[in-house]
């Protein structure tokens, strides 16, 4: 399991270019004026971990596996989208199937790149889009409730528990306030996630800097910033040209520009640390001879649900999971000094995966 991640903006903020350099392709046109990107470009990109070197070091790997993260470059959208502006639904459509959401917003003046209103705003653009979002879900949840009336009149439960999330979430943004916002019972969370209102989404927000704002910001990075605190969201700090730039150059080469730049490493880490962060993802490893590969799950999921994750057999027939810390292993230099060490432990379904075990799962065929 990875995550998808929807990378939206308005139009000329430096979302292409943005997506392109993470991607380290070309699928994205990044060109100077609105909508050049009218189909999602999707791109998959290696989740990088020190840990999983280590580990294929340590046990002779033959293959290294990192996790996956999946970027949504999604077109730009313009104030009255969720009326059909600009590329108008569709593209508020393609925000749903994703699992957070990465607002870019332009934080840097450039007179060669035109802003879709004429000025630079990074906030006013954070609420363009947010109201976009917020108006799309509104409609969405009018039409939804309308069509639950007959249900209703039959004291159909299910369509009782549908109608009084929507209803909660109408209220939110009534008050002008995202769905996020609504506090959901643990019964009724399974219920929540299946409205796939577009504001529910976690959100994070991207600045894109230049380049010599790249360390520490700017003005307009300041403004998000305090906008995102008050939110309880998060932000990442990311010079587009630079991420475009080091795209370009190998390990080694990569590492030494970011030096000159006075960054300690990519926006790309940066921005998918934050992702799981947002998404509270975490990752175990399974680790041997054949190959040492990285896996992403919710934090707090149960041994067999994480075993699930590699296949669905592994969970129904799960006995237990031998376990092995990742600092244990390392000390210990492997799975049989670790075994050696009394640091191998049997767990059984009532364990809660911890970021970094190393795991071999048991289980029935």
């Amino acid at each position: 399991m990875g995550f998808r991640m929807g990378i939206v903006g308005l139009p000329n903020v430096g979302k292409s270019t943005l997506f392109n350099a993470l991607t380290k392709t070309a699928a994205a046109q990044a060109a100077n004026f609105p909508f050049c990107t009218i189909e999602p470009n999707v791109g998959e990109v290696n989740v990088p971990d020190k840990r999983l070197d280590t580990l294929a070091e340590i046990a002779g790997s033959k293959q290294i596996i990192p996790a996956r993260m999946t970027f949504v470059d999604i077109a730009g959208l313009v104030k009255g989208a969720s009326q059909g502006e600009g590329l108008g639904n569709q593209f508020l459509a393609n925000i749903r199937e994703t699992d957070a959401i990465a607002h870019v917003l332009r934080c840097f003046e450039d007179g060669d790149i035109t802003h879709v209103d004429g000025r630079v705003d990074p906030v006013a653009d954070a609420e363009v889009i947010e109201t976009e979002l917020m108006l799309s879900d509104l409609e969405s949840i009018e039409k939804r409730r309308a069509n639950l009336v007959r249900k209703l009149k039959g004291n159909d439960k299910e369509a009782q528990q549908q109608d009084r999330l929507l209803a909660a979430a109408q209220a939110a943004l009534e008050d002008g306030k995202p769905a996020r916002t609504v506090e959901v019972d643990g019964e009724d969370l399974k219920a929540w996630k299946g409205l796939q209102l577009l504001t529910t989404k976690p959100v994070l927000y991207v600045c894109n800097v230049n380049e010599e704002d790249a360390a520490k910001g700017n003005d307009f990075s300041a403004a998000v910033q305090k906008m995102a605190a008050e939110q309880g969201a998060g932000t990442v700090l990311i010079s587009a040209r630079i991420e475009e730039e080091i795209s370009q150059l190998d390990a080694e080469e990569a590492e030494m520009f970011l030096g000159e730049m006075g960054l300690e490493e990519a926006g790309l880490d940066r921005l998918i640390r934050a992702g799981y962060e947002l998404l509270h993802l975490e990752t175990y490893f399974t680790v041997g001879p054949k190959e040492a590969r990285a896996w992403t799950i919710k934090q707090g999921t149960m041994a067999p649900q994480a075993a699930g994750v590699i296949h669905g057999d592994f969970e129904k027939g799960f006995i237990r999971a031998e376990t092995i810390a990742y600092d244990d292993y390392v000390a210990c230099n492997g799975e049989g000094g670790a075994k050696e060490a009394g640091k191998m432990r049997a767990e059984g379904k009532a364990y809660q995966v911890k970021d970094g075990d190393v795991l071999h799962f048991l289980f029935n065929t």
